[in-house]
């Protein structure tokens, strides 16, 4: 296969790649090292794996023949590297982790090993997973495929580089403030974030209140046929989403009908500011629904709430607090100060420093403030909003090794005000790649993405939505600089 091919082959659908290996046009050995060989090619510069499974996933595809019914028999997938893959290194980007062999897969590994996907690889994040950009003192930095000089976002920093690079077709991710979003949006990529409850966290956890998986893709179909998959209780959980009334990529399938559209630029964090060409993106994106038909209404969002920021990191440090507390278990000790970066040490300290009450009323407090949004998004069928409120930030920008890391920690927050209230509420909410940054932006040409919000347990409709905006103004033939 020439080279040329070989790289487009990784951009196309990975419905298209997995029908061609069931019928014998492809074999999966071919695509899999039409990965491996991007990989080689390309993951030098830009520093997307933590691994690379190349002789098991040439031996696993070897396996695969036509005719094999399952939906994705044959297509590589990459594997953000804070989900358990059996047998190999989980490291959560962190020294403290050492080099862990998890004993199990993750439910959404399993999931997706069960379709057919063949896991070649897993992916950087930043350590634990706590920024939005993927910048570490164990890996190093990841680079943006469209600016290698600038963040591919964060946490889910690896598998979006992955895949906007063709490296990978698709890669999983999760979202814990934005985390599939963020980086969906600075590399030019299909982002959902699924209702809380859609997909089981076994079989670690029965249920957590911000963070949810999914994956990265090119295509809103994508998402949606790999939603069905993940999406489903595990036995054990102590909540869940109610099933879909038909399969998401049939929701996807389905015109929208007219919907009433909230669109608002105001920013979740008060006094933050947001880059006039991202607002511009969203009122071109609300311009762009009235086009299609959807009835489209500039509003003042309810959501800046002061002491914002230090009320989600009450529930968000917990959560880190307990991969730190895991890694600790890994090494059979305390951590100490050099086993972690200054942020993550400095939200170690300060999670120890909450007792159980403040614990419990910051929860209530976000309960409640849910409560609140939810509402209020109830009036529309979808809330438009800018994904960031700038572009991609330049390596650097942020730095959790840094001598007062919670002050990078709040640079982080102004740089991706719009996604973390989903996580409160649960909600869905959804990344599109919908422009790019204009000539004579200092980021020119890097994408620049819009964020639909939708109803609880509403992902068909949004899906449905996302398709039909994809349709009208399609991404699909954009590629980035460092692509080939």
């Amino acid at each position: 296969m020439p080279d040329t091919a070989a790289a487009d082959l990784l951009f196309r659908p990975v419905t298209e790649l997995a029908a061609s290996v069931r019928s014998g046009e492809l074999s999966a050995r071919e695509l899999v090292q039409a990965s491996l060989d991007r990989i080689d090619a390309l993951n030098p510069q830009l520093n997307a794996f933590v691994d690379v499974f190349g002789d098991e996933a040439l031996a696993e595809a070897d396996g695969v023949g036509p005719g094999d019914e399952r939906p994705f028999a044959g297509v590589p997938i990459a594997i953000k590297n804070n989900r358990a893959v059996e047998g190999k290194r989980l490291t959560f980007a962190a020294d403290f982790m050492g080099d862990f062999v998890a004993p199990f897969d993750h439910n959404v590994v399993r999931r997706l090993k069960a379709a057919g996907f063949i896991v070649i690889g897993t992916t950087t994040l930043p350590e634990y997973g706590i920024m939005p950009i993927t910048e570490t003192r164990r890996f190093g930095a990841t680079r943006n495929p469209w600016d290698a000089e600038r963040t591919p976002g964060g946490s889910s920093g690896g598998s979006a580089a992955a895949v906007a690079s063709g490296m990978v077709p698709i890669a999983h991710a999760n979202d814990g403030g934005g985390s599939t979003r963020i980086p969906a949006a600075c590399c030019g990529l299909v982002g959902l974030k699924p209702q809380r409850g859609r997909i089981s966290l076994a079989p670690e956890l029965g249920s957590q209140f911000l963070v949810t998986d999914g994956v990265l893709t090119r295509t809103v179909a994508e998402t949606a046929q790999v939603l069905d998959l993940l999406a489903g209780h595990e036995l054990g959980d102590m909540a869940w989403a109610p099933p879909p009334s038909e399969p998401f990529a049939a929701a996807a399938g389905r015109a929208p009908g007219r919907l009433r559209v909230g669109l608002t630029t105001t920013t979740p964090l008060p006094g933050s500011p947001v880059d006039p060409v991202c607002i511009q993106a969203a009122r071109d994106a609300g311009a762009l629904l009235e086009s299609l038909g959807h009835e489209v209404e500039e509003v003042e969002a309810p959501w800046q709430i002061p002491g914002m920021l230090e009320l989600f990191t009450a529930s968000f440090g917990p959560a880190v607090a307990l991969q730190i507390a895991f890694a600790g278990m890994v090494a059979g000790r305390d951590p100490v100060q050099d086993d972690m970066e200054a942020l993550s040490w400095a939200i170690w300290n300060l999670c120890k420093g909450i007792d159980s009450v403040q614990a419990l009323a910051a929860e209530a407090q976000l309960h409640a403030l849910a409560r609140t949004l939810v509402t209020w998004t109830a009036q529309y069928d979808v809330v438009l909003t800018p994904s960031l409120a700038e572009a991609p930030v330049l390596l650097g920008t942020m730095d959790p090794q840094s001598a007062d890391p919670m002050a990078d920690f709040a640079r982080s927050g102004a740089f991706t005000p719009y996604t973390a209230t989903q996580n409160v509420t649960g909600s869905p909410a959804i990344s599109l790649p919908l422009y790019a940054r204009p000539e004579g932006d200092d980021a020119a040409g890097v994408p620049l993405g819009v964020q639909l919000i939708g109803q609880p347990a509403g992902e068909g409709a949004l899906l449905a939505l996302a398709a039909q905006v994809e349709e009208a103004h399609s991404w699909a033939g954009r590629r980035a600089a460092l692509a080939g």
